[in-house]
């Protein structure tokens, strides 16, 4: 039977910060592993059987019972809840539930154009969602509020030669469909931070850089329609 060291399950819990500690039927702990895995509140997980169970961590260990503490990372792959990719995933909902929010408040606000660009800015925040649980790639061609990546980039860094406002630091006063449409930028900004962890491959580099490349452009784009708000584009006209 093969012993885990303290060493070990320091490596195996990635020294505390994620958990759980799988230990399979072959494997043992030592008392000084016990103790550190005791010391820092670190579940220990004992599968039971291995032919027909119904989950599997990512190490490929089985697992009969869903436990608690995980959730699903793709199919019946397992890992825990603070798992970065859970994280990240966990940030897209935040991002979608901003972009409702400024919705009903761009509504409210008489701002229906604004409202019909969020959704389109909430149908791509979902392909991203789509794309991560599916592993399809993101398309490198997408278009949103009729503008390309290029153009966002663009758009976003020269505001005043293509919309003829320069950039501005928001104020309280510039009302509530600017101050949302701010949220939703910083929440963008956010997920696309949670992104790089996310996805971090063994040589420090990214594996999912088409979604991280589509945060960009759609933090970019969340700037260029406060820009509009800014400049009046957004408010309708009373009849």
């Amino acid at each position: 039977m093969a012993l885990l060291t303290e060493a070990d399950v320091r490596r195996m819990s990635d020294n505390g910060t994620r958990g759980p500690v799988v230990v399979r039927r072959d494997q043992s702990l030592t008392p000084s592993a016990r103790d550190w895995l005791k010391e820092h509140g670190i579940e220990v997980v004992y599968p039971q059987g291995k032919e027909g169970a119904p989950y599997r961590t990512v190490d490929g260990v089985p697992l009969t019972v869903k436990p608690e503490h995980m959730t699903h990372l793709k199919g019946n792959i397992l890992v825990s809840k603070t798992h970065p990719r859970i994280a990240f995933r966990g940030e897209l909902d935040t991002l979608e539930a901003e972009i409702l929010w400024c919705q009903s408040v761009a509504a409210r606000e008489n701002r229906q154009k604004l409202a019909a660009a969020l959704g389109e800015v909430l149908e791509f925040t979902r392909n991203l969602v789509r794309c991560d649980v599916l592993g399809e790639p993101l398309s490198d061609t997408f278009r949103l509020c009729g503008l390309d990546p290029q153009s966002m980039r663009e758009w976003s860094h020269y505001p005043e030669r293509h919309l003829g406002q320069p950039h501005f630091m928001p104020d309280w006063r510039d009302g509530p469909a600017l101050l949302a449409l701010n949220r939703v930028r910083t929440a963008v900004r956010r997920t696309e931070l949670a992104a790089y962890p996310a996805f971090r491959d063994g040589e420090g580099g990214v594996a999912r850089p088409d979604l991280i490349l589509g945060l960009n452009r759609l933090s970019s784009l969340l700037w260029i329609l406060m820009i509009q708000e800014k400049a009046g584009r957004y408010a309708d006209k009373p009849d």
